[in-house]
């Protein structure tokens, strides 16, 4: 395995992707899926009887977490056995460091708020996703953060009826950089190679790429809602060899959070960033510059593509990559230009 050749989406993640992976790491005390819990004998306190916990009964699946509901109390004792777990190391993590509790509990509760009130997005389609089983979303990508993508992970999240969690594909400057790197991590993302993504959607994961990469979420504003190019087609080699449907995913409302009117890229390359952007707000006011515009979204999963009555050897065609790729490309961009004609307002 260590000599496996790593091969990414597209040409903004074929630095050396395989050589700069950052290596997985889990946190003091926690364990991988599959290992045996530590168990900890607890000891009551006077006059309180110790709550007994038979655990789940052998063979069961364990449910997915939701948000807290419920009463005060209950919401606090939730918060406590939250804690308590976090402090003890009772928690589990993936090989890709990816903490499902952590992101039910924490990172999506975070998220909420800015989905729900400040973009208050719309979803269209959800229906499209299976219920269970590997799927790949591909997606525009724009708003010069990666906002999107975020918000797409709290659409599928909280809409999907069996309440999944989408494993995003992220750039490998992602996972460089401070903080952002284990949050990413903790989040279920990961690199965005053919490697990766296929192991996750042979395991029956939800996946999402975006494949414009830094050509979409960087380009001008005069260029919003005009698809670049999808790489050399990767991700529908991947789905092919896993067997997986594509479900093509538009996104309205990003273009506008941060219009991007300049780049400065003698300042970008002394960062090592792919552009640095120039908005009517940032630099200029500092870090109020930096606040997203209240723009109101729109997220719509299209209809799968199929690709399980390919053969093996499909994934080695070039035409039929070719041809899969920009049959997804037009229907996300179709999708697009008819949400953009229903849409009233950038804002409302």
């Amino acid at each position: 395995m260590a000599d496996a050749k790593v091969i990414p989406f597209d040409d903004d993640r074929s630095r050396g992707a395989a050589a700069q992976r950052p290596q997985r790491r889990r946190s003091a005390g926690s364990r991988r899926k599959g290992e045996p819990a530590v168990v900890r004998e607890v000891q009551p306190l006077p006059g309180r009887a110790v709550p007994q916990d038979d655990g789940p009964v052998a063979g069961e699946e364990k449910a997915p977490v939701k948000p807290q509901e419920g009463g005060l109390e209950q919401r606090i004792a939730g918060g406590l056995a939250f804690l308590r777990r976090r402090l003890t190391g009772d928690y589990e993590v993936d090989d890709f460091g990816y903490d499902e509790e952590l992101t039910d509990q924490v990172l999506m509760s975070l998220l909420r708020p800015l989905y729900e009130k400040y973009f208050r997005v719309e979803v269209k389609g959800i229906d499209n996703i299976p219920e269970k089983g590997g799927a790949l979303i591909v997606a525009n990508h724009s708003g010069t953060l990666p906002l999107d993508g975020l918000m797409m992970q709290v659409a599928v999240h909280d809409n999907h009826p069996a309440g999944r969690h989408l494993r995003l594909l992220a750039a490998d400057l992602v996972f460089v950089l401070p903080v952002v790197n284990e949050l990413a991590r903790k989040a279920g993302h990961t690199l965005a190679c053919a490697e990766d993504a296929q192991r996750l959607l042979e395991r029956g994961e939800l996946v999402g790429v975006m494949p414009e990469g830094f050509k979409g979420i960087g380009k001008p504003f005069s260029e919003r809602y005009k698809l670049q190019r999808f790489g050399r087609g990767g991700f529908v080699s991947t789905a092919l060899r896993a067997g997986t449907p594509i479900i093509p995913c538009s996104i309205v409302g990003a273009e506008e959070i941060y219009p991007m009117i300049g780049n400065a890229k003698t300042l970008a390359r002394l960062l090592g960033f792919p552009y640095f952007p120039i908005t009517p707000t940032f630099p200029w006011l500092g870090p109020l510059g930096a606040v997203p515009l209240p723009t109101k979204w729109t997220i719509q999963f299209g209809e799968p593509i199929h690709t399980d009555g390919y053969p093996q050897e499909a994934a080695e065609d070039p035409m039929l990559m070719f041809n899969l790729t920009d049959q997804v490309r037009e229907q996300i961009q179709h999708t697009l230009y008819k949400l953009l004609v229903q849409r009233r307002s950038v804002f409302f």
